[in-house]
């Protein structure tokens, strides 16, 4: 009698084995484009938490813009820096502020806030200077401190009443009626192609009312947020 052997034939061993390899590199290459999309949706996620965050710190300065009868007590300039890594904008001004910036330090309520974008190859940054009790016969000081990383355009325009300018500076003694901020992050790939996360807001000062030394009393709301 012949005994029948049961099993497996080469053909059926390799047909199974490219079928198994097919299916995990399926597998893997599903994962990975999950990881991606998570990767991208968490960026996303970052960069639109930090350019609402500098964009609310940007607001909440110019709103609490000190204001004063002798211009020479006040402070709003801005323009254009130009570099290597193409064009940025600055701006500094006189801001109100209740909380501190040095605990241990003797400070007033009035403080020069700058913003400024620091591009270096790669890396870009917003920075913002917050210098307690300013002294326009002194270099500028105070605190440096980044408020988001990853910006590619930070863009300020100022309106003269009849229309916008990038640039407002020290010789024009009179503060713009209105303030034209726009802050980018770069696309969630980290790239500069795709759409940006990007946010505009306008501080309309001939909307807002002021009372004797600067104070600011209540009025219409003065921060205006684009779509």
């Amino acid at each position: 009698m012949y005994l029948r052997k049961s099993g497996f034939t080469l053909v059926e061993v390799l047909v199974a084995s490219m079928i198994g390899a097919f299916v995990a590199l399926v597998a893997v290459g599903t994962l990975k484009a999950i990881s991606r999309s998570a990767e991208m949706v968490d960026n996303s996620v970052s960069a639109a938490a930090e350019v609402r965050f500098a964009s609310n710190m940007i607001a909440r300065d110019l709103a609490n813009l000190y204001r004063d009868e002798k211009a020479e007590d006040m402070r709003l300039v801005g323009g254009v820096i130009e570099s290597s890594e193409g064009p940025g904008s600055w701006l500094t001004l006189y801001s109100l502020g209740r909380v501190k910036a040095r605990i241990d330090q003797p400070e007033g309520d009035v403080y020069e806030v700058e913003y400024s974008l620091l591009k270096d190859g790669a890396k870009s940054v917003l920075r913002r200077r917050l210098w307690p009790n300013p002294d326009r016969d002194a270099e500028p000081g105070g605190i440096l401190t980044v408020i988001a990383e990853d910006i590619e355009i930070f863009g300020v325009r100022f309106f003269d009443g009849q229309e916008w300018q990038f640039e407002w500076p020290e010789e024009i003694k009179t503060i713009p009626e209105m303030v034209e901020v726009t802050i980018a992050a770069k696309s969630a790939d980290g790239r500069s192609r795709g759409e940006p996360i990007m946010e505009t807001f306008v501080v309309n000062f001939a909307r807002s009312t002021w009372g004797e030394g600067g104070k600011k009393e209540e009025g219409e709301k003065a921060v205006e947020r684009k779509e």
